[in-house]
């Protein structure tokens, strides 16, 4: 394949992945977004093997196939409820093949060849992408921990952490320039201490962030990688890579601020770490009040037979009963008795960006009846009930009135100025936050306990009889 060829292919694929993150935009159109983003990439890496001054490519092709068939494997075997870890995990190969690419382009000895500033201009480039990728790496594992379980939800936060991480970065910013002025292999050391650095900033930047901020810790993360792989492309000399990296990191960084916004958080705490229990907790947390009751399935479906208006607020244990599926057919049946049912969609529900609305589409819920929080609050107080079906911390009134709470501050469906609530729950444990919900307690709530798939058949089974 000649120079003008692959370079057509590359601008070509590029205005796929364009035309692929506007598809993802909504989602009615996400499907095309997806098939753009696979006819990008497949074209993306059929120009590079195929590109003039590659060789070995039965062995290249070998390697993506057998790599393919590992992937689709493992991808069959995730349940949505693990689909975050999954991000996470891959947001971690990006930046250690950012890692690796940087070493094998400074160990390479057509690097050592260059002279003046483009010698020194690409060894700065092999630092960045070494910096970045190490702290992707790191940080995205200790997400996956976190998502997991593996690895504690709550924040590590000690005296002085931020201090230490500036210490570390102006290390390596010195460390920079040491290595910029070395010759041939010698500034090997310098690049070996700054990955060591980096990827323990990696990990205490996660570590000081709490389990209820994971989602906007995926999404940064995800801008990480982009920028991880925008620089591997400069060492490469790949513009499709620098362009794609690009797309992605800077698609990464406006998630993030529409989640920070969403969660009440700075988006540049989002990038210096540390703000798992920001803003900073005053005082003691406020005594539960009141009584904590139940009902049974039977009654949960007379007071949705009398009612007008029913609002769904879904959350993580939805996703791990599976319960997206009953649940449907349940709106199904009260919608065709006239009853105004929608669903309440909180930006961080579940543990990644866009998890419920994902689940919802799976079972074909209709797109109009899925409504974000900024849309549903107002109508709150004219809503007969509310289902709140496996959610805890977005719909924590502490949210608003305890400052002595982890997530005060942070926006929340306004669910208990609805005429009835009722929170599907296993049992009274806490949120991914580790805070305690006062909902439970309120006058107009009512707990259904059991599995959440469960629960729904035999409300739905009330219904129908």
């Amino acid at each position: 394949m000649t120079i003008g060829i692959q370079t057509a292919a590359y601008l070509f694929a590029s205005i796929l992945f364009i035309l692929s993150l506007g598809g993802l935009s909504s989602q009615e159109s996400a499907k095309r977004g997806v098939f753009y983003g696979i006819i990008g990439m497949a074209i993306a890496i059929l120009a590079t093997v195929l590109g003039e001054g590659v060789s070995g490519q039965v062995y290249i092709i070998a390697a993506i196939a057998i790599a393919s068939v590992i992937g689709l494997m493992l991808a069959r075997k995730v349940e949505m409820t693990a689909m975050p870890q999954l991000v996470a995990i891959l947001h971690s190969f990006v930046g250690l093949a950012a890692v690796l690419v940087g070493f094998g382009s400074y160990l390479d000895p057509k690097t050592h060849t260059l002279e003046g500033a483009e010698h020194i201009i690409h060894l700065t480039e092999v630092y960045i992408g070494i910096f970045i990728g190490a702290i992707t790496f790191t940080g995205s594992i200790i997400a996956w921990g976190k998502l997991e379980g593996k690895v504690r939800s709550k924040a590590l936060l000690y005296p002085g952490r931020h201090a230490v991480n500036i210490v570390l970065i102006i290390i390596c910013v010195v460390l920079g320039v040491l290595f910029a002025q070395q010759h041939g292999t010698s500034g090997l050391p310098h690049l070996l201490i700054m990955t060591a650095i980096a990827s323990f900033i990696g990990v205490m930047l996660v570590m000081a962030i709490g389990g209820g901020d994971m989602p906007v810790v995926v999404s940064m993360l995800n801008s990480y990688s982009g920028w991880a792989a925008s620089a591997a492309g400069f060492m490469l000399g790949n513009d499709l890579l620098i362009v794609t990296g690009a797309l992605v990191g800077s698609s990464g960084a406006i998630l993030s601020i529409h989640m920070c916004k969403a969660m009440n958080r700075s988006f540049f705490s989002v990038i210096l770490g540390g703000f798992g229990n920001a803003p900073a907790a005053k005082g003691e947390a406020k005594a539960m009040e009141g009584e904590v009751t139940a009902l049974n399935h039977e009654e949960v479906a007379v007071l949705l037979k009398e009612a007008k208006s029913v609002v769904i607020v879904p959350g993580y244990g939805m996703a791990v009963a599976k319960a997206q599926y009953p649940i449907y057919e349940m709106v199904q049946v009260l919608r065709k008795e006239g009853k105004n049912v929608r669903f309440a969609i909180h930006p961080v529900a579940g543990r990644l960006p866009g998890h419920m609305n994902v689940l919802l589409a799976e079972a074909s819920v209709p797109y109009d009846i899925v409504l974000e929080m900024d849309e549903i609050n107002d109508d709150m107080p004219d809503t007969d009930v509310v289902m709140v079906i496996g959610a805890n911390d977005v719909v924590n009134p502490s949210a608003q009135d305890d400052p002595a709470s982890s997530i005060y501050g942070m926006p929340v469906i306004e669910v208990w100025k609805a005429e009835k609530v009722i929170i599907m729950k296993r049992s009274m444990s806490a949120g991914y936050s580790g805070e305690d919900n006062p909902l439970f307690y309120k006058q107009n709530s009512e707990m259904l306990y059991g599995d959440a798939k469960d629960s729904v058949i035999k409300i739905l089974d009330y219904l129908r009889g």
